[in-house]
């Protein structure tokens, strides 16, 4: 550790909450994991600090490995049913964490949030038809539109005074086309952080109401809001019977095992749920192995302490790093987040293409995170950083940069 970040960790008003199970360093490589294993790939070296991918470099709570390991116990592994059970982990956890009543038949089994992006565009748009997304944007909002021959209608989010807010006049435009069919709403925002607030929402909804716009809400970051701001609100909560709506979740980001690969979609109108199935029919998507279940059941049943604390070891790793970025990096600006732990960072006081950004990182400073382009022309000059990992990765990343910014000229 550097005299300058042990400086800055004695003069900071930054202080640590450190558990043992996220300050531990647990080694990733050789698993498979695409956050490590595919650092040459990406990066072009395999030695740089893998702050990219959105999973985290934490155990998963005790209970989803001991599910899985009492599943592994028993060694027929055939095709799965969906066991009632599930259904009503998820309809408990979504009442108690977010007082949100979902009724059984609304709820459709899906493999993942990503493949439900594109089962909304097939679903509820013709080929041409228009899909309203909002950049920077993960990027499988873009690619559910292209490549299933829809076409992307962008609403760019408004940034004021380093904070992101929806630009409902231009929505509202873009809603009017005659060609616009679907808005895909990511909630909380992935890359910037929001988490979008009540009157954001309802907004969003008259608009849909008033245009006959289809709704699929990505709701899949809706457990990680930092205790320090407001909470998530689910679009379907605020919604009226009529409203024409798919709210996606999944515990995958909440619990941290997005590599099990499932999903639910709920959809209170029948015809909407029936055109997604249809969808995923006619793909053989219907199956799911036994182990994605019993994780899945397991998170929402027994994690919520897990959570809880997790999302104070994230608080600790945003304040710390937004603390020395700005001592630190003053050609570095960061969009505090509400939710999510994805840091978004502006780069582009120090005057580099994307390209080189990316080069800047990855070969000077040896850190890996993703580049802002990948979020759409609205993310050229950001990068986005992943803090899902034990704190001395972080310090240690930080302190490659601020080494690496002091060799640049001026």
């Amino acid at each position: 550790m550097t005299t300058a970040l042990i400086t800055f960790l004695l003069t900071s008003s930054w202080r640590p909450f450190v558990p043992d199970s996220f300050d531990r360093l647990l080694p990733r490589e050789n698993t498979c994991s695409v956050k490590f294993d595919a650092r040459k790939a990406v990066f072009g070296r395999e030695d740089v600090i893998p702050l990219w991918v959105a999973d985290m470099d934490f155990p998963a709570p005790e209970a989803v490995t001991q599910a899985l390991e009492k599943r592994a116990g028993h060694p027929v592994y055939g095709y799965t049913l969906f066991p009632e059970s599930l259904y009503a982990a998820i309809i408990d956890w979504f009442e108690i964490h977010h007082g949100w009543t979902i009724e059984r038949d609304w709820i459709l089994m899906a493999p993942g949030v990503v493949p439900s992006l594109y089962a909304a565009a097939l679903a509820f748009a013709e080929e041409g038809e228009g899909v309203i997304i909002q950049p920077p944007v993960y990027p499988p909002f873009f690619s559910a539109v292209q490549k299933t021959g829809r076409a992307a209608i962008e609403n760019p989010l408004e940034r004021v005074d380093g904070r992101y807010r929806m630009n409902l006049e231009h929505l509202e435009a873009c809603a009017a086309r005659d060609d616009a069919r679907v808005l895909l709403l990511c909630s909380p925002h992935n890359p910037v952080g929001r988490v979008w607030s009540e009157a954001e929402l309802r907004a969003v909804l008259a608009i849909a109401r008033r245009h006959n716009l289809m709704v699929l809400a990505d709701e899949i970051h809706c457990d990680l809001v930092y205790p320090d701001r407001p909470g998530h609100h689910v679009l379907a909560r605020l919604a009226g019977p009529d409203d024409a709506l798919v709210t996606a979740v999944a515990p995958s980001k909440t619990f941290n095992m997005p590599g099990l690969g499932l999903s639910a979609l709920v959809v209170a109108n029948e015809s909407h749920r029936k055109a997604l199935q249809t969808v995923f029919d006619g793909m053989h998507m219907n199956q799911c192995n036994p182990f994605s279940i019993a994780g899945f059941e397991a998170g929402y049943r027994n994690g919520g302490a897990w959570l809880e604390q997790l999302m104070a070891y994230l608080q600790g790793n945003r304040d710390f790093v937004i603390d020395y970025v700005q001592r630190h990096l003053p050609g570095i600006r960061v969009t505090e987040p509400e939710g999510t732990y994805l840091l978004w960072l502006d780069c582009c006081s120090l005057g580099m293409t994307d390209p080189e950004l990316k080069q800047f990182f990855v070969h000077r400073a040896g850190v890996g995170m993703n580049p802002g382009i990948t979020f759409g022309e609205a993310g050229r000059g950001f990068m986005r950083m992943n803090i899902g990992c034990p704190r001395r990765v972080l310090e240690t990343a930080l302190e490659q940069i601020r080494q690496a910014m002091a060799t640049l000229p001026g």
